[in-house]
């Protein structure tokens, strides 16, 4: 506002010496040619025409910066539009920026898309070569960006969908956010559409992700069911395979002794006693397989009980604590239960003086456990052959499993799950036991 009046004064003062200039002139020159012409007559006349001379010339050296500013909005309005008829967005989008930046003479413009609750970049101007996508949380942290200097936002209805925003190295005037405004409200067609299709692209990424989270879960759940199977047949075997045959050669000792007149019916009672021993471990080696399957305590009463269950028989003393803060999917109680009953029971499986120590935590949305053994019986390699089932089977959950054996001696396992069963992306490193 100011330069204009300066302007206008300018053009004024001008106007006046010139009308005074040409009037001394033509009062001089009449009077040297002794001119009869009125003196006033000429001196109105030379005045008009002067006046009407810088009229004509004084915008040219002198133009007003009102209509100079009005000029170069409505050029940049009509070179907005004519980028939003462009077929790309690819196209469109830079030229916008650049149409900003030139209108406003800021140094740096910037076009910021809206896609789902950040900020991202769609075009800069100048384009920087090699520059990456950046990124904001919202429109709060851009403004408190230090190369923001002004930023206009972009809605539909209430909804943000983009931002223009300019870097400026002088103050940045109520005109240059005028061409912001227009800019912006006429490109606003153009921006909403970017802005969706951006959106568009991160749920179809996201969608892809997912899809190939879901197909390696199903992936390790097959590898994880296999493992459990193996194992399974690996447990009925142990008990079935010595026992089965001595209750077998009872049977077979006491049929013979039957069928032997000389041996007698006592011999035969022998042997069905013997037989009848044999088959009350048979059944009570398959209760104990049928317990480690399926406890019926873990179901009822939780892990932490289960485990105390599993403890009780061991010959080396173990010292739990903890447990869940509430009843979990079963999938995830019997995940981190197997891990626990596996690792307990071969760190535990022989006397010893010092106490194995077992700690279930349940914060931070997971449950966890703690197995802490100051003087192991087993290598850290053989215990994590052991766990190679129960860590594929937490892998396919979303969890994980770490053997960390410090240098002090002893070792310490550390396994985790998610205390929910949903479908989440994860960065997964594999299935393996990590030592450390």
């Amino acid at each position: 506002m100011a330069r204009a009046t300066r302007t206008r004064a300018a053009r004024g003062l001008l106007v006046v010496a010139g009308v005074a200039v040409v009037l001394a002139a033509v009062v001089q020159g009449t009077r040297a040619a002794g001119v009869a012409v009125p003196t006033a007559l000429l001196s109105f006349a030379a005045a008009a025409v002067v006046a009407a001379g810088l009229q004509a010339l004084l915008p040219r050296f002198l133009p007003d910066p009102a209509s100079r500013a009005g000029a170069t909005r409505y050029a940049a309005l009509a070179e907005a539009a004519r980028r939003g008829q462009s077929g790309s967005l690819d196209q469109a989008l830079p030229g916008l920026a650049r149409v900003v930046a030139e209108a406003t003479g800021a140094s740096r413009a910037v076009v910021w898309l809206a896609v789902g609750a950040r900020l991202m970049t769609a075009a800069v101007h100048p384009p920087a070569i090699g520059a990456e996508e950046e990124s904001v949380p919202d429109l709060a942290a851009l403004l408190a960006r230090p190369d923001t200097d002004s930023a206009v936002p972009v809605l539909d209805g209430t909804v943000l969908r983009a931002v223009l925003a300019i870097r400026k190295p002088s103050a940045v005037t109520a005109a240059d956010r005028q061409v912001m405004q227009d800019v912006a409200g006429g490109a606003a067609l153009v921006l909403r559409v970017a802005a969706l299709n951006a959106e568009l692209a991160e749920r179809v990424q996201r969608a892809a992700a997912l899809a190939a989270e879901l197909h390696a879960s199903r992936h390790r759940l097959a590898s994880a069911r296999d493992s459990e199977r193996r194992r399974l047949v690996a447990e009925l075997a142990y008990a079935t395979g010595d026992r089965l045959e001595e209750l077998r050669a009872e049977v077979a000792a006491a049929r013979a002794a039957l069928e032997d007149d000389g041996a007698g019916p006592d011999a035969a009672r022998t042997g069905l006693t013997r037989a009848r021993e044999r088959l009350d471990e048979l059944l009570e080696r398959f209760r104990a397989v049928a317990r480690g399957v399926y406890p019926a305590v873990l179901r009822d009463q939780g892990p932490a009980a289960a485990l105390d269950e599993v403890v009780a028989d061991l010959p080396r003393p173990v010292r739990t604590s903890g447990g869940t803060a509430e009843r979990l999917p079963w999938e995830l109680e019997s995940g981190i239960y197997y891990v626990a009953a596996t690792a307990v029971r071969a760190l535990a499986g022989r006397a010893a003086d010092t106490a194995l120590l077992v700690e279930l935590e349940h914060a931070a949305g997971r449950i966890a456990l703690r197995v802490e053994d100051p003087a192991p019986p087993v290598a850290a390699a053989h215990l994590v052959e052991l766990l190679a089932d129960d860590a594929d089977r937490l892998a396919a959950l979303g969890g994980g499993i770490e053997l960390e054996v410090p240098a002090a001696g002893g070792l310490v396992l550390r396994a985790w799950l998610p205390d929910r069963v949903e479908p989440v992306v994860v960065e997964t490193a594999g299935t393996e036991v990590a030592v450390r």
